[in-house]
């Protein structure tokens, strides 16, 4: 197959992709429904440090990146739970084993959204504070998104005000 070929070949899957996903997403109003596929971005400054978010929900799974001060893709996740007992298993796809910055992240996550993660991660393994900052924004995010559903605890007090 020649170049010219295999560029005709992709964007017509480009093309035929984006058709199908819209149609998905019109059809069922509802982000989260079978085939449909939400990107959200956003940038937060926290700790004098910019943190660049993306989130991308899949039918059964999210992938979350988050940028310290550059878009550089840095280590990545992947974390679900696990047969027979539920629990949540993480493997390091990407970036050495020494650094774990994000695995507790996308093992907590997991058991937030009841969804697979898939979680790209470069802040400094050395700031466990913005680690936890950058944590926190990505939930209030995915709760805003209603991908995390608050506990029925949260939803009453909520209401009350």
């Amino acid at each position: 197959m020649s170049s010219e070929e295999l560029r005709a070949s992709f964007s017509e899957l480009a093309v035929g992709s984006q058709t199908r996903m819209d149609s998905q997403a019109d059809s069922s109003g509802d982000p989260s429904s079978e085939g449909a596929v939400q990107v959200t971005c956003f940038t937060e400054d926290l700790h004098d440090v910019t943190l660049h978010f993306q989130i991308i929900r899949f039918s059964k799974q999210i992938y979350a990146w988050i940028g310290c001060n550059t878009a550089k893709f840095g280590h990545l996740y992947a974390a679900a739970t696990t047969r027979p007992d539920n629990r949540v298993s993480v493997t390091s796809v990407l970036g050495g084993t020494s650094d774990n910055t994000g695995s507790s992240m996308a093992r907590r996550l997991v058991l937030k959204t009841g969804l697979n993660i898939v979680l790209a991660c470069n802040i400094p393994k050395d700031s466990p504070m913005l680690e936890a900052a950058a944590e926190r924004k990505l939930v209030e995010k995915l709760k805003g998104l209603g991908y995390i559903k608050p506990k029925a605890g949260e939803a009453s007090a909520s209401s009350v005000h």
